[in-house]
């Protein structure tokens, strides 16, 4: 009927109890599940931070280019001068022969200057005035004129002469002191040496006046003669055959 209301029964007053507390549990449960839940927030998912990419830097390798060895030629004669005796059967020396006599076959001195003393060891000896000139002019221009007349002493057959041996009397070798003979300087000198060679298939030889010593190795100094009284070349005793070295006390 219109109007008239029931008054609420207990089943009633426990429901409309349990309802908001029902709710709030709801509430609380919601909430202690989006705390424990990773990835999760109170309006949807959360994404995780993006991590970095690792920077990495890339050095380039270090280009070591290897430079090839530079090669320094010392010429032996700015270097002291050693007491060493020097040998007749050394690398350096028989090459130096083989340059002379090759020299003397084709009549070019110009080609026998590594038999022949360094002048840088020359100034180094010469204790006079004009070291420089006196080699030039007296040692070299000698040593010149004796490679052309040995040369026209191997005759017609001398392009095709063949050098077989060097004779270095080691026996005749002696020490000259500093103060002999103009010298500020030491060295060993040999005199008489043979150059002994085939020519046209007969052995002949000739001398070689006088070999002194730089740093342990044999060196030319005068060829055909060490006193002249001409202006033109000499040819040191030619003979047929090896020949032979007699004793002598030049400087």
């Amino acid at each position: 009927m219109a109007g008239i209301h029931s008054a609420p029964t207990r089943r009633d007053r426990v429901v409309r109890r349990l309802v908001p507390l029902v709710a709030a549990s709801a509430a609380v449960v919601a909430l202690v599940v989006w705390a424990v839940l990773p990835g999760t927030g109170p309006t949807g998912p959360v994404s995780a931070p993006t991590a970095s990419a690792p920077t990495s830097t890339t050095v380039p390798p270090t280009t070591t280019t290897t430079l090839p060895p530079t090669t320094t030629t010392v010429d032996p004669g700015t270097l002291p001068q050693t007491d060493a005796l020097p040998s007749a059967t050394s690398p350096q020396f028989l090459a130096a022969m083989q340059a002379l006599f090759g020299s003397v076959a084709a009549g070019t001195p110009a080609t026998a200057q590594a038999a022949f003393f360094p002048q840088s060891a020359y100034l180094q000896v010469k204790d006079i005035a004009d070291a420089a000139s006196d080699y030039q002019t007296r040692l070299v221009g000698e040593y010149d004129l004796d490679i052309l007349a040995a040369h026209a002493e191997l005759g017609a057959g001398a392009a095709t002469a063949s050098l077989t041996g060097v004779d270095v009397p080691m026996q005749y070798a002696h020490w000259v002191p500093p103060g002999t003979c103009y010298n500020g300087v030491g060295y060993y000198e040999v005199a008489n040496s043979r150059m002994v060679y085939t020519v046209a298939g007969v052995t002949r030889s000739f001398g070689i006046a006088s070999l002194i010593s730089w740093r342990g190795e044999w060196f030319v100094v005068h060829l055909g003669a060490v006193l002249r009284t001409g202006s033109g070349g000499v040819v040191l005793d030619p003979v047929t055959g090896a020949g032979s070295s007699a004793p002598s006390s030049t400087c």
